[in-house]
């Protein structure tokens, strides 16, 4: 296989894990995914193998059946809303998937509050080329008041965002006073080398939230903005590359909160993953 074959096999698979992490809590097909990824059934299941080294389903029943076992572990009350998100029509199929896993039951591992020792499946990012970048619009931005869900990422791991997201969309219709229709993922560093990650939107009033949402009140300021036409997969690789390769030599620094704001406008298609985002830098003023 050549290196320009290699590079779009593992571009494809980067959308299907990234599909799987935005709708593990829906029913998903394998012709889903090689409908997203634009294969064929049998090419898209040979080439996830290939790649992944387990079937399309052994991971997604893993991913489901690991964010399960983090939901019983944090508390939670109800094992049969754990057993539907993670794609069982009852108690006892749940159960049992669960035990074969885990050689635990539910019951036992929301007793002991933790999924140390446990066989999980963390999800998995492959590493897309770098992108060719144009140079940014200079866009002065209005405060911004942003409510949405939170976490806590490890540095360079950006597999847990895709969930951050799907957990916001449960919860679209019920935020008031939202203001228009744009999505933002909110970045932001940390002593201990991680960051904090916020999908969000913006909202007229911060003070009513519905419960487990984070607020963020997003400065004013001056941002380079930089345009994206793709899949949301490559913002990750574009991020790295706007970081080390166009500010060093820009004549810019970035001002102190956030690192990088994602901008997703109305002609992005959270299902699949594909339209037009932004990535904004804040700027620092100059001398």
């Amino acid at each position: 296989m050549t290196a320009r074959a290699t590079a779009t096999r593992r571009g494809r698979i980067e959308r299907a894990l990234w599909f799987i992490e935005s709708h593990h809590a829906e029913p998903i097909t394998l012709n889903q995914i090689a409908e997203i990824c634009a294969l064929s059934r049998w090419e898209m299941s040979r080439a996830f193998h290939g790649e992944m080294g387990m079937s399309f389903s052994a991971y997604l029943r893993g991913r489901r059946l690991t964010e399960a076992a983090r939901n019983l572990a944090a508390g939670t009350s109800d094992i049969f809303d754990v057993a539907l998100e993670a794609g069982y029509g009852s108690r006892e199929a749940f159960a049992r998937a669960f035990r074969s896993r885990f050689g635990l039951t539910p019951g036992e591992v929301r007793a002991r509050q933790s999924v140390e020792g446990l066989d999980l499946v963390r999800p998995v990012r492959r590493q897309c080329p770098s992108p060719v970048l144009k140079e940014p619009a200079i866009r002065a931005v209005r405060p911004l008041s942003i409510a949405g869900i939170s976490g806590r990422l490890p540095a360079g791991g950006h597999a847990g965002i895709p969930a951050l997201w799907q957990r916001l969309h449960q919860k679209m219709g019920f935020i008031a006073d939202q203001v228009g229709e744009q999505g933002y993922g909110i970045c932001s560093g940390g002593a201990d080398g991680g960051y904090d990650y916020l999908a969000g939107v913006e909202v007229a009033d911060l003070s009513e939230l519905p419960a487990g949402m984070t607020a963020i009140r997003l400065p004013a300021g001056r941002y380079a903005v930089f345009g994206h036409r793709g899949h949301v997969t490559d913002l990750a690789i574009l991020a790295e590359t706007i970081f080390t390769r166009w500010l060093p030599g820009s004549g810019h620094s970035v001002a102190g909160f956030p690192d990088l704001v994602e901008r997703y406008d109305r002609a992005f298609d959270p299902w699949t993953g594909w339209g037009r985002v932004e990535i904004w830098v804040p700027l620092a003023s100059p001398p």
